[in-house]
């Protein structure tokens, strides 16, 4: 299955990792601990920018 993971910019520190874009719990920043994915029971709520798809 392609595109489930996706790489997304932090909005608050412009922090760049990759998440699971059906995630079953909130996804955090590593950096600044800003929300960054909010489960959503799919696809979840994307709250930073996404810069590519990932496998």
């Amino acid at each position: 299955m392609t595109g489930d993971f996706i790489k997304i910019k932090c909005p608050d520190c412009a922090n760049e990792q990759i998440a699971f874009r059906k995630a079953a719990t909130r996804v955090t920043c590593s950096v600044c601990g800003s929300t960054l994915v909010v489960p959503k029971g799919g696809v979840g709520e994307i709250k930073g920018e996404v810069l590519e798809v990932v496998g």
